[in-house]
Formats: structure tokens, C-alpha cells, sequence
């Protein structure tokens, strides 16, 4: 009998194995976290300027030194230069003295119901003014206003003025003028000032006040004009006798008369 050989059976297929977990994951170490702010760190940090107005707050620092150093530079240029032309010229300042003055008419009347009070003055004034520069200055005067008034009562009296002046080194030139004055309401305190001031012994006690302007001239360069007052006080006056064209001297024996320059600051003269 013939055999018959089986086949054999094909392999079976292992069995599905089942899948690897997969790695755990790497895990690295982290940083300690800082430590919160403090409240005080944080409002410094807020009030912290920024960089930009700390540069502007730097430049203008420094342009205010450098300002500050350029002005001081300048006004030790100035005074170097004012004590050099001082010691080299040793310059004064002008001098004015009073001559004489005589009284034409000082007439105060009052109407008869004491309503009004009238004054009319006259004088006749004599000023010397002096350059007591020995050589370079001279000066050159505008137009002088005067005005004469009593003391301490400081009540106007009479007003008047000068021609223009050139006073020239060591020079004195003699100035005449006459001044007046008529008012026709003269204020009840004036009137008993005035009254009293002219029965004394010693007499009425006057203010001569003048003012200019004056400009120098050194070596041939002029400067800007100078604004002078000059006060004569000391003087002594006296109403003339009833004569018609009696005059009255006044004592100048004890005038003195000031020199000050005038400084203008905006609207104001000192």
C-alpha cells in the first residue's frame, strides 16, 4: 500500500507581544524662584527717574555753572579794568558849589475869608561848577533842570533851568539863572510852614536841587550819559524889604551841594 505523506502544518505565528511603556520623561531641576520684592524696593524702583531726564537735569546743571563762570570771568575783567583806569587817570566826578542867591520877591498873601492863599517868587541863583580832573575827562552836561524849595518843609517855591554845559579839565564855569513861581492855591499847612519858617531869626531855610545829565569824554571815546542830582542845602533866605525893586541876599556862608548819580532800575530813580 502506498503511503501517503501529509503535509506539514505551517508555522503559527508567535503570539503578538504586548508594547513597551514608554521611558518616563526627564526631568531636570529647576531653579530656587527668587524671593518676592520688598515694597520698599519696589516703590524706589518706581520713583527711579529715567535715564533721559537724568541727562537733561546734567546739561542744564552744567550750562548754569558754565553760565555762572562766564559772568564772574566778566566782572573781574571789569573791575581789573576800572582799578588799571583808576589808578592811571584817577578820575573825580564833577563838583558844584553855591555862589549867591538873592531874593527878587517872595510875596504869600490870603484872601480875606482865608478861602485861598497865593505865592509869588523871584530869585536870582549863582552855581559854580568844577572839573577837578587834572587832564582827559571832560564833561559834557545836557540842559539842567532847578528847582528851589524850602527845608524841611520841602514846600516848592520856584522852578527854572540852565543852558547846556562842556567843562573841560581844571576848569570852573559860573552858572546864572532865575527861577520863579506863582501859585495861586497854596495848601493851608504850606501857607503855616511858610509863615513861621519866615519869622525866624536865622531865616528861611532853602533847598536848591539840580538835574542833568552828563556824558565823558577820555582820550577821545565818549560815554553813555549819566543822569546827576546835585542838593545844596545850608542856605538861609530872607523876604526882600517892601522897596519895589529891593532884592534880599541869602546867607550861602554854610551851603554844601551833593553830587549823586542817578541809577534807573525799570521805573525807578535812586
Amino acid at each position: 500500500t502506498e503511503s501517503t505523506q501529509q503535509p506539514n502544518p505551517p508555522p503559527q505565528p508567535p503570539p503578538p507581544t504586548a508594547p513597551l511603556p514608554p521611558p518616563p520623561p526627564t526631568v531636570l531641576p529647576q531653579p530656587p524662584a527668587p524671593p518676592p520684592p520688598s515694597p520698599s524696593s519696589t516703590a524706589r524702583i518706581a520713583r527711579s527717574p529715567p535715564k533721559r531726564r537724568r541727562r537733561r537735569r546734567c546739561s542744564l546743571c552744567c550750562c548754569c555753572f558754565w553760565t555762572i563762570l562766564v559772568l564772574l570771568f566778566v566782572a573781574l575783567l571789569a573791575a581789573i579794568a576800572g582799578a588799571a583806569l583808576y589808578v592811571l587817570y584817577h578820575p573825580h566826578r564833577p563838583a558844584f558849589s553855591l555862589s549867591s542867591l538873592r531874593t527878587s520877591a517872595l510875596n504869600l498873601t490870603t484872601a480875606p475869608d482865608g478861602s485861598a492863599s497865593r505865592l509869588t517868587t523871584l530869585f536870582n541863583l549863582t552855581l559854580i561848577s568844577k572839573n577837578p580832573n587834572a587832564h582827559t575827562f571832560t564833561f559834557f552836561y545836557d540842559p539842567f533842570t532847578v528847582s528851589l524849595s524850602s527845608s524841611p518843609g520841602s514846600v516848592p517855591l520856584a522852578n527854572g533851568s540852565l543852558p547846556p554845559l562842556a567843562s573841560y579839565p581844571k576848569n570852573q564855569t559860573t552858572l546864572r539863572t532865575v527861577v520863579s513861581g506863582s501859585w495861586d492855591d497854596v495848601d493851608a499847612g504850606s501857607v503855616a510852614s511858610l509863615r513861621s519858617d519866615l519869622r525866624r531869626k536865622g531865616g528861611l531855610a532853602l533847598k536848591i536841587r539840580v538835574e542833568t545829565k552828563v556824558r565823558v569824554m577820555a582820550d577821545g571815546r565818549k560815554s553813555k550819559k549819566v543822569g546827576i542830582r546835585v542838593v545844596c542845602d545850608g542856605v538861609k533866605g530872607v523876604a526882600p524889604p517892601g522897596d519895589k525893586n529891593a532884592t534880599a541876599v541869602a546867607n550861602v556862608a554854610d551851603s554844601k551841594c551833593k553830587v549823586d548819580v542817578l541809577i534807573k532800575i525799570w521805573r525807578f530813580t535812586f
